[in-house]
């Protein structure tokens, strides 16, 4: 591929279909995160190699295919809550479903170069300098994916700029790199159109809706990404306050129905999680942490390596003179 071809895609600012208010691509020039040279450096890569654009095609569809689908609103809830923590502000995330589009909205750290080339890489997580000192419960920056189960289309956009996939502008890059490269070209053809639209992020311009930081915007893909959607919002319990201490408070907002708000608040030993849609329920709670002995993970991953450390947290529902009741949630166990 010649430089001037490849500088052309790579700076690409053509339209896309996502229906919101909150984002559009961003003006030519305008990219501060760095999303060009991401690109760039993908797009050699599969040329050089295309066994590198199978290897990024494969660990995507295993992501999401596999344990991530039904994860979507757990994950969101959690880089929300890790949001909240590195920023050491009360976690709050507002997740909205509404003519075809999700966005999840909280407060916490912006976003900033290191976390888009984090999102960009799958398992480089931007999580792993922070996790010790505050308490970040997210997994080498996987979960993210799990988004790619209701949209082709996924965006964040922040208070210094933004940044969106697209899985029809992914196809281009790779279509028009392939016409240089005849293995790439095998191995496109082999996936049936599909590429790994997250490992080639492009600038964009949008604004979280106040008074959030951060908002991650989801035009979803057709009825059926829209049924998993509402379905999982629907799900949401106590058991989301109560494995992720990071928030303090999320609200859904689902179609006409009204808001849903779980708030959590401590008195004393005891969890209290008010749920306007369910009431309030009392949780007394245990947690415990530690270090992890390095030989237990000797023979795992360097990301695992460099998160030396566990905790656990149990919960049991209780009246109000203190004794335990039956669970209308699930049994929460985090570790």
């Amino acid at each position: 591929m010649s430089a001037t071809r490849c500088t052309f895609f790579l700076t690409s600012t053509r339209s896309v279909n996502v229906s919101s208010k909150y984002v559009r691509p961003a003006a030519e020039g305008a990219d501060p995160f760095g999303t060009a040279r991401l690109r760039r450096g993908v797009i050699d890569a599969w040329a050089t190699s295309p066994a590198r654009f199978r290897e990024d095609a494969n660990a995507e569809e295993d992501l999401v295919l596999g344990g991530y689908r039904d994860r979507l609103v757990i994950e969101l809830a959690q880089n929300a809550a890790d949001a909240a923590a590195r920023a050491r502000v009360p976690g709050r995330l507002r997740l909205t479903l509404r003519d075809g589009v999700l966005i999840a909205a909280n407060t916490g750290a912006p976003l900033d170069a290191t976390g888009v080339e984090s999102l960009s890489t799958l398992r480089a997580s931007a999580k792993r300098d922070a996790d010790s000192t505050h308490g970040s419960v997210g997994r080498f920056g996987v979960g993210f994916a799990a988004v790619l189960s209701v949209t082709d289309e996924p965006a964040l956009v922040g208070r210094h700029g933004g940044v969106r996939w697209s899985l029809a502008e992914a196809r281009e890059l790779a279509a028009d790199t392939a016409r240089h490269s005849p293995g790439l070209g095998d191995e496109v053809r082999r996936r049936a159109g599909h590429v790994p639209l997250l490992r080639l992020p492009f600038a964009a311009e949008g604004t979280a809706p106040d008074p959030y930081d951060t908002a991650v915007i989801l035009p979803l893909r057709d009825a059926a990404a829209a049924d998993l959607a509402e379905r999982l919002l629907d799900a949401v319990d106590d058991a989301l306050l109560l494995t992720l201490p990071g928030l303090d408070e999320v609200v859904i907002e689902a179609g006409d129905a009204a808001p849903r708000t779980l708030r959590r608040r401590t008195e004393g030993a005891v969890t209290v999680v008010e749920d306007s849609r369910e009431g309030t329920t009392r949780w007394r709670t245990a947690s415990a942490h530690g270090p992890l002995d390095p030989e237990l993970l000797a023979d795992r991953p360097v990301e695992e390596r460099l998160r030396p450390h566990w905790s656990v947290t149990w919960a049991v529902p209780t009246d109000e003179q203190g004794r335990p009741v039956r669970p209308r949630t699930s049994p929460v166990v985090h570790a």
